[in-house]
């Protein structure tokens, strides 16, 4: 029964106010990602309180090298999937590149179909200063938002490559105060993703906000992992940060080879699975 410590029992719907407030508490935010109704609703159950229908489902679900690729289209499909799942986490719709950038409007004319046609509660976009017009409006309509700073894998062309930002002094003060700028806006949170673990602290210290790390130390309010990370789906090199809480990969491989093996030897079907 100790591997299922972090289970909760059954509890009303989370809200964006009830994540930041726990902050306030001083209480960890577990965050995960899904894209589909089976993976969200055991999710769920097992307590996470945010589920991000991230657009890593460019790379981890739908083959592609990078998120750049995803389209709104793509992002209402899962979106829609995991609200299905009834789930009493916040779900979180990952704005994709290109429905945010152009302008306001179409920022919060996407962010409306998430949450009017998806069912989702909130919404998220990276970057600080560029985007902080379209924050403060989306906000403004009723949306709550998810800010993104420090290794935002939209900006993947710009970066070089998916690389440790914020590691110089002049960009980790640039960083401290985009956050600022963003809690000012009005994000109930923030993710920040890719940035040294000292920066990490520094950026949760400044901001009244819970901060959702993903490579970016213990010392955020909470922590979030690709579901197919942390599960071990994932086919080949895995970034640092990422820890492995199963091999579904080798199991799933495993049950594949017995089922051929099984179809090929006429062991399957038997008679009791058999009409």
């Amino acid at each position: 029964m100790s591997e299922l410590k972090g289970a909760r029992a059954p509890r009303g719907r989370w809200t964006a106010p009830a994540i930041a407030a726990l902050k306030r508490r001083g209480e960890p935010i577990a965050v995960a990602t899904a894209y589909d109704f089976p993976t969200a609703r055991l999710a769920d159950e097992a307590g996470v309180e945010v589920l991000l229908v991230g657009d890593s489902l460019g790379t981890v679900v739908l083959g592609y090298e990078s998120t750049l690729p995803v389209t709104m289209a793509d992002m209402l499909h899962h979106v829609k999937a995991v609200v299905r799942a009834r789930p009493a986490a916040l779900v979180v719709a990952d704005m994709p590149f290109m429905s945010y950038q152009a302008s306001v409007e179409e920022a919060v004319r996407n962010a409306g179909r998430f949450v009017q046609e998806g069912g989702a509660d909130a919404i998220k976009l990276e970057g600080g200063e560029r985007v902080a017009p379209a924050v403060r409006r989306i906000v403004e309509i009723g949306i709550p938002v998810m800010g993104h700073l420090g290794l935002t894998p939209q900006s993947l062309l710009a970066f070089g490559g998916y690389k440790v930002q914020g590691k110089g002094e002049g960009e980790a003060e640039r960083l401290i105060g985009e956050a600022r700028l963003l809690e000012q806006c009005g994000c109930f949170s923030m993710v920040l993703e890719g940035i040294p673990a000292g920066l990490g602290e520094a950026v949760t210290r400044a901001v009244g906000i819970p901060t959702i790390g993903i490579g970016a130390g213990v010392a955020c309010d909470g922590q979030v992992l690709v579901s197919h990370d942390l599960l071990g789906l994932t086919q080949g090199r895995v970034p640092k940060f990422v820890r492995r809480y199963a091999d579904l990969a080798g199991t799933m491989r495993e049950a594949f080879a017995r089922y051929v093996a099984d179809v090929k030897a006429r062991r399957f079907p038997a008679d009791e699975e058999s009409y």
